[in-house]
């Protein structure tokens, strides 16, 4: 059975930078894709980003296009999602999720992880 944790979230200042990892195990990776979402309080869970199993294929909301880059390591079994020049609307609980197609829809995932706080304040 897959299960992921994502790791990486913390207190920062607006503009700062995160980095999330989700890390995989009872499974490989390999074949999925791998979709970041966040939910803020009193809204809905909302798409992120998405990587294609290889790596080849990533898709971002535009409000976070140009500022957060989703790459992956299947050696280590990793996805990243390195956020620049945060802001402090990008506040949620952010989850990685495994599934077969490259979407940021949520429903179409499976497995999902736990979450990680990311605050953005001064």
């Amino acid at each position: 059975q897959l299960q992921l944790v994502e790791s990486g979230g913390g207190l920062v200042q607006p503009g700062g930078s995160l980095r999330l990892s989700c890390s995989a195990s009872g499974s490989t990776l390999d074949y999925y894709a791998i979709g970041w979402f966040r939910q803020a309080p009193g809204k809905e869970r909302e798409g992120v980003s998405c990587i294609s199993s290889s790596g080849g294929s990533t898709k971002y909301s535009d409000s976070v296009k140009g500022r957060f880059t989703i790459s992956r390591d299947n050696a280590k079994n990793t996805v990243y999602l390195q956020m620049n020049s945060l802001k402090p609307e990008d506040t949620a609980v952010y989850y990685c999720a495994a599934g077969m197609v490259v979407t940021t829809t949520p429903i179409f995932y499976g497995y999902w992880g736990q979450g990680t706080q990311v605050t953005v304040s001064s």
